[in-house]
């Protein structure tokens, strides 16, 4: 159904796209985080959108380096060892969910974010050059549709294991007492830790399985080697509007699904479980189908204008989520992921594309934009706090989207050369 990976890189294209698969989990999990240590640590949501500023500035931090251990090391030991830190930061959660100290949780945020980033910018142009130019993009939509499972998981499993589904208003809690109400807080900021115990161990089975794999040599054009300043390669035109471009699209996927709990609540007074058993569940799968459709479709329909459907679509419910308010709004706020799920990669094709011995450095640049989700979430809340209103941080969104748009209609005729 997908003919882009030759035989010879089967074994390693699986074992990479799994990669995928992990930092997609974390995510996801982090989308949970930021609705329950508004509970389980007593913070507002502008303090605990801070969980997403420490992830994604981890991503802003690691790239260039990444892209300087792969010329040293290659593509393979960069990955294992952006697994073995992926490890620590889930670890370190383990003593910051009994400590409840929220300086701790933000640490192993971090460092999570600073191993996903070293495997965002090895195994995307790995995937990417791993076979025929032509097939870069719907190769790399296909490895990215794992991401896309992680995303259903993400919520499914989130919603069970770190929300009680246990809330109290601030009436209830003053009637409770100090002594109750802190019991109920270390209660929910212990559950924490066992998802990333798990998270932990799962990076470190994954970590091993790769080390022990032989990964077959690549075409030398497109081999990790050579000098010069990283920076030389931002004198491309198209590497620098994906650069941009990636930003924003990340910015507002991420805005999109740490927030969308607390806009269903907003909207139509959705309980937490529910928002994200039903709701943000339902986001995740639809992000996940039009991951797999959308590597299906770009087999005969061209990647930019795609990119441009997609995102023209995202632009009008976004809108539509900012208007029309309760249960109408909530879906058309979930039916943008369907839209935005071939986003990421077919935007890190195109600014990869023909780049060569430079094309780590490019890569490091475009993970390195995926820090746009630092700066757009905490965006929203703070619109959210000054009108009053979450449902109109959408037109943020809006904007976003429109940026994308650009980009798929003049980055095919941007030289990368």
């Amino acid at each position: 159904m997908f003919p882009v990976v030759e035989r010879r890189y089967a074994v390693a294209f699986a074992l990479t796209a799994t990669l995928f698969f992990s930092w997609g989990l974390a995510s996801q999990f982090n989308d949970l985080l930021l609705h329950h240590f508004q509970k389980a640590l007593d913070l507002t949501r502008t303090q605990a959108s801070l969980t997403q500023f420490s992830f994604y500035i981890g991503y802003f931090c690691a790239p260039l380096p990444a892209a300087i251990i792969i010329r040293r090391v290659g593509y393979k030991k960069t990955m294992v060892i952006g697994l073995a830190l992926f490890a620590i930061g889930a670890f370190l959660f383990v003593p910051a969910a009994h400590l409840r100290i929220y300086g701790v949780f933000l640490a192993g945020l971090y460092i999570i974010a600073i191993g996903a980033g070293f495997l965002e910018t090895s195994a995307n142009p790995y995937i990417a050059i791993l076979g025929d130019p032509a097939t870069a993009s719907p190769r790399l939509n296909f490895a990215q549709a794992f991401n896309g499972v992680a995303t259903v998981l993400g919520p499914l499993v989130g919603g069970y294991v770190i929300f009680s589904g246990v809330e109290y208003s601030p009436a209830q809690q003053a009637a409770m007492g100090p002594a109750a109400v802190d019991a109920w807080r270390a209660h929910e900021a212990a559950a924490v830790g066992p998802p990333y115990l798990v998270l932990g161990i799962l990076m470190v089975v994954i970590a091993t399985a790769i080390a022990l794999t032989r990964y077959p040599p690549l075409r030398p054009e497109v081999t990790p080697q050579g000098a010069g300043s990283p920076f030389a390669v931002l004198k491309k035109p198209r590497v620098l509007y994906a650069v941009i471009a990636q930003f924003f699209y990340v910015g507002a996927q991420v805005g999109t699904w740490s927030l969308l709990v607390d806009f269903a609540q907003e909207a139509a007074h959705v309980p937490e479980r529910t928002g994200a058993q039903v709701y943000l569940e339902a986001t995740m799968i639809a992000f996940c189908v039009g991951r797999f459709v959308g590597a299906w479709l770009q087999r005969t329909i061209n990647p930019p204008r795609q990119l441009v459907l997609y995102a023209g679509c995202n632009m009008v419910l976004c809108v539509l989520a900012a208007t029309l308010g309760g249960f109408p709004g909530i879906w058309a706020l979930v039916a943008t992921s369907f839209f935005m799920s071939i986003m990421f990669p077919t935007i890190f094709a195109l600014g990869l594309e023909n780049l060569g011995h430079q094309t780590e450095f490019a890569s490091s640049f475009i993970v390195m934009a995926i820090s746009g989700a630092a700066v757009i979430p905490p965006l929203m809340a703070a619109f959210a706090g000054v009108t009053g209103a979450l449902h109109w941080s959408m037109l943020i969104l809006a904007l976003c989207y429109a940026v994308v748009v650009s980009f798929g209609i003049f980055a095919p005729r941007l030289k990368t050369t």
